[in-house]
Parts: structure tokens; C-alpha cells; sequence
């Protein structure tokens, strides 16, 4: 039977989909779906209190994240996406790291809209890009709380044409600390709460 652990031990050391081959891939993929059937919370948009947090990704397909490791001299440290239901945000963060003392990060402010009982629209709005010591980025939590009281960032800061750099995101299993997500691109997530 398969399981939360079958597909932990898939995952494990992959490097969030970095080091996995294409046998690891397909076996990865094929515990992702006997899960996703047995998902305990079939309409994860009204459990709001499980999706809300901030949420580490273990695993992804995603070109465009898997793509942040192959700037020259960084490597692509955690990724987060931190989920605020009471305001409809998400804030997706990657950690960059490599030359000492010039650490950066890469986020994402978004906002989504509940289109089913598993599906979000998600309408980005905002793109930061800057040295974690500049923005003073300690943690996801204090950073985003930085972005909400509307901290003037030293970063490149800039506002996003919601209308164009949209998508949506499927929600297809939810517990206390487990999220998966296929998103629009054919891309998908596997999260932790962090």
C-alpha cells in the first residue's frame, strides 16, 4: 500500500527534484498519484486552518524553480511558499546562497481567488530580488511581515501586471503537514509544513 512514507522515501535526497533521474521521476510521480487518492481532505480550500502557514518545498517538477540552482557560483537554498487564507496571499521565497556574505533571495507576492473546492486562481503581483543582508531576511515569517507593513526593501522591487502573470494551482491532497499541488504548467508540488 502506498503511503505518506512511500513517498518520502521517494523524495529523499533528491535535492527538491534536482539530483532525481527520470526512473526516479516516474516512481516519484506514481507515489504522488496513489496518494493524492487517498486524500483526506477532498475540499482543501474550506480547510482553511490546514492550508494557512508557511510551507517548505520538498519536491518539485517545476523547470522554472529547479532553474534558480544553475546561476554561476549559487546554489538554490530552501524554498518556501507561505500561505495567509485570511488575506488570500501566498508569498512564494527561494534562498540563494553561494559567495559568502552575498546570500540572495527571490520572492513572489501573490494573491489567490478559490475558483472549486481544490483549485486557486493565483494572480502574481509583486517580484523582490535582492542579498538577504540588505533586505535584513532573517526568516519567511519576518520577512513577509517586512513586506505587509509596506518596508521600503533594498532589493529589486517591482510590481507585476496581475492580468498577464497569472495562473491556477490544484490542491489535490491536504493533511496536518503534507500539501501536494499540479499547477497549470503541468508542474507539481510536494510541501512540508515548515
Amino acid at each position: 500500500m502506498f503511503t505518506k512514507a512511500t513517498l518520502l522515501q521517494a523524495i529523499a535526497g533528491k535535492n527538491r527534484g534536482l539530483l532525481a533521474s527520470e526512473q526516479d521521476k516516474q516512481a516519484i510521480l506514481v507515489a504522488i498519484a496513489n496518494l493524492e487518492d487517498l486524500n483526506p481532505t477532498p475540499r482543501p480550500l474550506e480547510a482553511g486552518d490546514l492550508l494557512d502557514g508557511n510551507w517548505r518545498l520538498l519536491y518539485t517538477t517545476s523547470k522554472a524553480l529547479l532553474n534558480l540552482d544553475r546561476f554561476p557560483l549559487y546554489k538554490l537554498g530552501e524554498i518556501y511558499q507561505c500561505i495567509r487564507v485570511n488575506t488570500n496571499s501566498v508569498y512564494n521565497i527561494a534562498e540563494i546562497y553561494g559567495l559568502p556574505l552575498l546570500e540572495g533571495l527571490i520572492s513572489v507576492a501573490a494573491k489567490f481567488e478559490p475558483v472549486s473546492g481544490r483549485r486557486v486562481q493565483v494572480k502574481f503581483e509583486r517580484s523582490i530580488v535582492g542579498f538577504q543582508r540588505l533586505i535584513n531576511y532573517k526568516s519567511p515569517e519576518k520577512y513577509i511581515q517586512q513586506i505587509e507593513a509596506g518596508q521600503k526593501l533594498t532589493a529589486i522591487d517591482f510590481s507585476l501586471n496581475s492580468n498577464e502573470q497569472q495562473g491556477w494551482l490544484d490542491i489535490t491532497y491536504l493533511d496536518n503537514d503534507l500539501r501536494i499541488g499540479r499547477g497549470n504548467e503541468g508542474s507539481v508540488f510536494v510541501l512540508t509544513k515548515a
